[in-house]
């Protein structure tokens, strides 16, 4: 099992920046791509960002140039910096990392539990 550990959420002004973390703990789990998702009330969970294992990266096209992800492969944590934030930007924001255990071959999903991000003078 992984554990997912969020933080950095909270009440920022637009034009305001954030920068979240999520760190992930479990042994023999080996993560290849770490996530950002994001949801409001009534709306379905949507891709923000993700990275691989080599840096590779995709982004919404929503925040493309906005926000930027990142990974610290010995620490097992992603971050997403966000920057000139819009109250469009409020929502939960999950952190999700995608891996194996040693050399099955089954994919395994783990989701953070969520944290906060209003967006709001």
């Amino acid at each position: 099992q992984v554990q997912l550990v969020e933080s950095g959420g909270g009440l920022v002004q637009p034009g305001g920046s954030l920068r979240l973390s999520c760190a992930a703990s479990g042994s023999g789990f080996s993560i290849r791509v770490m996530s950002w998702y994001r949801q409001t009330p009534g709306k379905q969970r949507e891709l923000v960002a993700s990275i691989t294992s080599g840096g590779s990266t995709n982004y919404a096209s929503s925040v493309k140039g906005q926000f930027t992800i990142s990974r610290d492969n010995v620490k097992n944590t992603v971050y997403l910096q966000m920057n000139s934030l819009k109250p469009e930007d409020t929502a939960v924001y999950y952190c999700n990392v995608e891996g194996r255990y040693g050399l099955r071959p089954r994919t395994y999903y783990y989701w953070g539990q969520g944290t906060q991000v209003t967006v709001s003078s």
